[in-house]
């Protein structure tokens, strides 16, 4: 979550910029304009005036007497990104240009390769690539660690610094280096930067019957267009379940994911936050009757889904309106605050933690799914031998409801799904399970 200040509205620390990247700059955002900080009128009585004279020392030595010549601005501008840097992965220093980049960036329209990217022991790990995008398209997963940038290593970057080198004109290359869990040795992916436009919601009908919902992140109109797209899912007839994707979903804004909650949730609280900002606890709760009443809901999850997606699935197991099913989600539940500084530049800094309904931090810890189900490929057996039927015997007996070639055939396009998408397949066959236990209570049988 990332929010920008905006004094003296103290809620507009949360609500005006708030994004769900897990430690990057490149997803949908709300932008406000912001007045300068109100100055601590304790700052003076708390500046700790001894380790202040060593840092002036310490300045004073690598300015005069470093190999090269830098520049007192420079210095100072790295002391800060140093400092925020080992606070956590997510505060950061935003020089012009960065801030800029994140302003662009909120957009969803830039060059790019579409990743969502986090900084790892000094190296770059891929939370999730974003549908549709050369990353994507190119294969990388959720997980996999970006070791060199055409040829350069990421160690030593910052993680501001690789996010540039991978950006660029639309049309240009650039190798990665990658290293993916379970594999020995690492491999080099080219991928043509484009310009990043992501879709935040997709829908369609599974199965008669059966509606599918993606969300690829959270932008500010994602919960209007969620609205829409169950309105028309449920045009095409009454709906026997709904299947919510949220894998690989990094997130995005805050209000977005409560927007989206709120659509299933009829009262109670959705998510809440905690800080020692002034006036950073706040609730979020429920405000309209929920849309798909008595329509099962089965949210897929994954180790990409982060952030704001996190919340919503949180508040939909927490409400028990939701069967969450797949894999542990990310874990990031810090709300991160832009705070100006004088010189049109800015921090990023971590303000304050989310909790659930029910209230579990999902910090570092992430989104337990319900029902465990890992990224698979199914592969149909084949029989080794021919084994016969009833109806293959001689003088067989027909079936008086179903005369001989008039039998019902068995469902089509099931063993596809489950070769294409096995957690997707899962979530399928769940909600048509939970339609046959509740069609079989309403008749008593």
């Amino acid at each position: 979550m990332l929010t920008k200040a905006r004094a003296p509205s103290a809620r507009a620390l949360t609500l005006a910029l708030i994004l769900a990247l897990p430690a990057t700059g490149s997803v949908a955002a709300e932008v406000s304009a912001s007045e300068e900080p109100a100055v601590n009128p304790d700052l003076p009585a708390r500046l700790p005036l001894n380790e202040l004279r060593v840092f002036a020392e310490a300045f004073n030595r690598v300015s005069s007497a470093y190999v090269e010549e830098i520049n007192d601005k420079e210095l100072l501008e790295s002391a800060i990104r140093g400092m925020l840097s080992q606070l956590d992965p997510h505060s950061a220093y935003l020089d012009q240009d960065s801030f800029s980049s994140l302003q662009e960036t909120t957009t969803g329209n830039y060059g790019g390769l579409g990743l969502e990217v986090g900084l790892e022991d000094g190296f770059v790990r891929v939370i999730s690539p974003m549908d549709d995008t050369p990353a994507d398209k190119a294969g990388l997963r959720s997980g996999d660690l970006i070791i060199e940038l055409d040829d350069k290593p990421v160690k030593g970057m910052s993680l501001n610094e690789a996010i540039e080198n991978m950006r660029g004109e639309p049309g240009s290359a650039i190798k990665l280096t990658v290293l993916r869990n379970g594999e020995s040795a690492p491999n080099d992916v080219t991928i043509t930067r484009e310009v990043i436009k992501v879709a935040s919601v997709r829908h369609r009908i599974i199965e008669d019957g059966f509606g599918y919902l993606r969300i690829a992140q959270f932008q500010s109109g994602t919960g209007p267009e969620v609205g829409e797209a169950l309105t028309a899912l449920q045009e095409s007839g009454p709906l026997r379940g709904l299947v919510m994707d949220l894998r690989n979903n990094p997130g995005g804004v805050l209000q977005a994911a409560v927007d989206v909650s709120d659509l299933f949730v009829s009262e109670g609280l959705i998510v809440y936050t905690t800080g020692r900002v002034e006036n950073a606890d706040l609730k979020f709760t429920a405000t309209a009757k929920d849309t798909l009443v008595d329509v099962p809901i089965v949210i897929l999850v994954n180790e990409g889904t982060a952030s704001a997606s996190e919340i919503v699935a949180g508040a939909l197991q927490d409400h028990q309106r939701a069967v969450i099913m797949g894999t542990t989600t990310f874990g990031k539940g810090s709300v991160q605050t832009i705070l100006p500084l004088n010189n049109e530049k800015a921090i990023k800094l971590t303000t304050a933690l989310y909790f659930t309904p029910g209230g579990r931090s999902i910090q570092a810890e992430g989104i337990v799914p319900d029902i465990w189900v890992d990224r698979s490929t199914v592969t149909k057996s084949e029989r080794s031998f021919w084994r016969p039927k009833e109806k293959d015997l001689p003088n067989h007996l027909n079936n008086a409801d179903h005369p001989e070639g008039e039998a019902p055939t068995e469902a089509n396009g099931a063993g596809e799904l489950a070769s294409q998408d096995y957690q997707l397949n899962e979530a399928l066959t769940l909600l048509k399970g939970l339609n046959i236990l509740a069609r079989k209570g309403a008749s008593g049988t």
